[in-house]
């Protein structure tokens, strides 16, 4: 397996990198990161869990069985890529004149 291949396994479903875009800047609650993504609950349950078992993000307890989620290191290692991503996506609309 390439090293793409083994990022993807863990950063390539769909909206995992919408998360950890996110989460770049700071806990999230769950709620929040509900609306702001507008996600349903099971999918963004499912990709929580995801990168939860990735370490890519932990959980953090809150008061009143609310949920936050930040980043471990593992996660914000991720900034450069998706940074990377977001130029990629501008110069692309740049020269199909979007």
């Amino acid at each position: 397996m390439s090293d793409l291949a083994a990022a993807l396994d863990v950063v390539g479903s769909r909206w995992a990198l919408l998360i950890v875009e996110r989460l770049l800047d700071g806990p999230q609650r769950y709620g929040d990161l509900q609306r702001d993504l507008g996600l349903g609950t099971n999918m963004l349950a499912t990709r929580l869990r995801e990168l939860e078992e990735a370490g890519v993000l932990t959980r953090l307890p809150l008061r009143h069985n609310t949920r936050a989620y930040a980043l471990t290191d593992r996660g914000h290692a991720l900034r450069p890529a998706i940074e990377s991503l977001a130029a990629w996506a501008r110069a692309s609309e740049s020269i199909d004149g979007r």
